[in-house]
């Protein structure tokens, strides 16, 4: 798996590089918090479990002790108990419907547009989502089946800044974070337009 440099910390990027679970629990937590913070979230939580972080474990645990573990400070994001639920339910899915292996979301895929449609169905990715993650994971991990740029959508181009799928160290995340200053601006002065 290649290297990922998401969450600013080397500890955090290097669990998200090697371990696929991490990888989707970090995206599902990328929404209404900083992106660094949901990239090492991970990494917190599998220390917080006594450094594993087990799809089956997770899925079997009492709800309301992972959401306590989401809570400790730092809490693992703003909103931790619905967060400790989308966690939990991926975790059942991944043991479900994948065997227990993450990377089985992206590995069985056999064209872009299932990959997309496998992603979409996992708790917390929505349509964006989904083809921000696809376009990580061909930008970044050469998860390319054929199609994967079209279910990316803008998010598969080359030469774009546009979110996690482009962060391939400081500076790329420098452009990524103005131009997610520059969307929000543009909505905000179009709301005020109305």
């Amino acid at each position: 798996m290649a290297e990922l440099h998401l969450s600013g910390n080397s500890e955090a990027d290097q669990l998200l590089s090697s371990d696929p679970f991490a990888l989707l629990i970090g995206m599902v937590l990328d929404q209404q918090i900083p992106l660094e913070r949901a990239f090492s979230s991970p990494k917190d939580l599998k220390d917080r479990l006594g450094g594993r972080l087990d799809a089956a474990e997770i899925a079997a645990m009492d709800p309301d002790a992972l959401a306590r573990i989401f809570a400790e400070r730092p809490a693992l994001h703003r909103f931790p108990a619905a967060n400790a639920k989308r966690v939990q339910d991926l975790a059942s899915i991944i043991i479900e419907q994948y065997g227990g292996d993450a990377a089985e979301v992206w590995n069985g895929a056999e064209t872009g547009r299932d990959l997309f449609e496998r992603v979409r169905a996992l708790p917390g990715f929505g349509e964006q989502k989904a083809k921000i993650f696809v376009g990580l994971l061909g930008k970044q991990l050469a998860v390319r089946p054929d199609g994967w740029r079209d279910a990316a959508g803008k998010y598969g181009a080359d030469g774009t800044f546009m979110s996690v799928a482009d962060i391939i160290d400081t500076a790329s995340l420098s452009k990524v974070r103005a131009y997610k200053q520059q969307m929000k601006a543009a909505a905000k002065a179009a709301a005020a337009g109305r």
